[in-house]
């Protein structure tokens, strides 16, 4: 991969962060709008799905109006390509679209609101976070990427500076809220190392739609199964519209995180996410909610660690 691709790649994933810090903040008070968080849940990433889904039917129908829909016909099925999204499926391929849809968009979501509704934001944002530590072991461990001392560095400072946002872990009980969190940090982390493979074939659009539409229809399952999907056809009109304005947020978050990971390697890609932490602060903190002032050491840290993996790209393309 070349490195201004990989540099591109962080530049999407910098506006990903960027997306996940706004929707930190909105989720924090609509989470309370909705008493059940599964069928908050479920109505967001359907809402998600939907706007995935329309942009990219519009994108496509812009593209064919201005290349002409026989040329473009003829393009997409003479010389099929992973840009397209048209590449042959195989069984491998099959079984990590399953995962990406029912679990990354399904199960992971389920466990995090629930664990989220039995625990506090700020033990819950540190084990999220912690996608990037699991990202790294993955990676390394099943497939072979090569990480540097560089990559170790930025890490580090992003773990350090989270840890201090926290105030320590001290007070991180091994609860059956934290456990749901840190398990759908866990299974987010295999899905972004599994998506990043799948991305060498299948359109980012295209996984998009999949992680939403099929974890829609997963949620959609789960509702029905523990008797609350009755739940989510009696929404009133201020709980609609934060449905809307967080699936808003989760399309934006989810289509241009897939692009990221198109075009760079899971472990980057997670590691400038944790950036979004220094949006959600600033938000806050412009509400009035928290002063600056007691994370400013780890939101420098953040910073740091978030350069360090810009840095790392020529270093990494080098070795």
């Amino acid at each position: 991969m070349s490195r201004g691709r990989r540099v591109n790649g962080l530049a999407v994933a910098g506006l990903t962060a960027i997306v996940s810090g706004f929707s930190v903040f909105v989720n924090s008070y609509a989470v309370h709008s909705v008493t059940e968080p599964s069928v908050f849940t479920t109505a967001k990433n359907m809402v998600a799905f939907l706007l995935l889904a329309a942009g990219t039917l519009a994108a496509r129908g812009w593209r064919r109006a201005r290349t002409g829909a026989a040329a473009a016909h003829w393009t997409e099925v003479a010389a099929p390509t992973p840009a397209s999204g048209h590449a042959r499926l195989t069984p491998a391929h099959w079984a990590g679209l399953a995962y990406v849809g029912v679990v990354g968009g399904g199960v992971a979501f389920v466990l995090f609101f629930d664990g989220l509704a039995r625990t506090t934001a700020t033990p819950a944002a540190f084990l999220r976070d912690t996608l990037v530590i699991w990202v790294v072991v993955i990676a390394v461990a099943f497939k072979r990427e090569r990480v540097t001392a560089w990559n170790v560095g930025a890490v580090a400072l992003l773990v350090v500076g989270e840890v201090a946002l926290a105030h320590g872990i001290g007070h991180l009980a091994l609860d059956s809220g934290n456990l749901l969190v840190l398990a759908s940090s866990v299974l987010w982390a295999v899905e972004a190392v599994i998506a990043r493979r799948l991305l060498a074939d299948v359109a980012p659009a295209t996984l998009s739609m999949v992680r939403m539409g099929v974890g829609a229809a997963a949620l959609l399952a789960y509702l029905a199964a523990t008797g609350a999907l009755g739940a989510l056809f009696s929404l009133g009109a201020s709980q609609f519209g934060w449905v809307v304005l967080t699936g808003c947020f989760l399309a934006g978050y989810v289509g241009t995180w897939m692009t990221a990971l198109s075009r760079a390697r899971a472990l980057d890609v997670t590691s400038v996410l944790v950036a979004s932490a220094l949006v959600t602060a600033l938000l806050q903190a412009a509400a009035g909610n928290e002063s600056l002032g007691p994370q400013v050491l780890g939101l420098c840290l953040i910073a740091a660690g978030t350069a360090v993996v810009v840095r790392a790209v020529p270093r990494a393309e080098t070795a």
